[in-house]
């Protein structure tokens, strides 16, 4: 898996945790067991109720163990979404 990361890096990614969290931000490196740096990064909170809450948290470090996903993200189509429009609930955890 880490290999076809290289591609990813400099780019803006979301990642799903294992705790069913999502995290978006610029993919700026990685190592051998998928431990994530990610710069200008947010943490999206979804809510059936008030909508997609964006939490700021800048320059953030994911543990390789708690990745379940990693996708790029298409910034011209994610710039157009009203995320205060969308509601959904939140993700669960993973189940093993």
């Amino acid at each position: 898996m880490a290999s076809g990361l290289d591609s990813f890096v400099n780019h803006t990614v979301s990642i799903i945790t294992s705790d069913g969290r999502n995290f978006i931000g610029t993919l700026k490196g990685f190592d051998q067991t998928i431990n994530i740096i990610l710069d200008e990064s947010h943490e999206r909170v979804y809510s059936t109720s008030t909508g997609v809450e964006q939490v700021m948290l800048g320059l953030h470090i994911i543990r390789g163990d708690n990745v379940a996903l990693i996708g790029l993200i298409d910034e011209e189509i994610d710039n157009r979404l009203n995320l205060a429009n969308i509601k959904a609930e939140p993700l669960n955890p993973v189940v093993h």
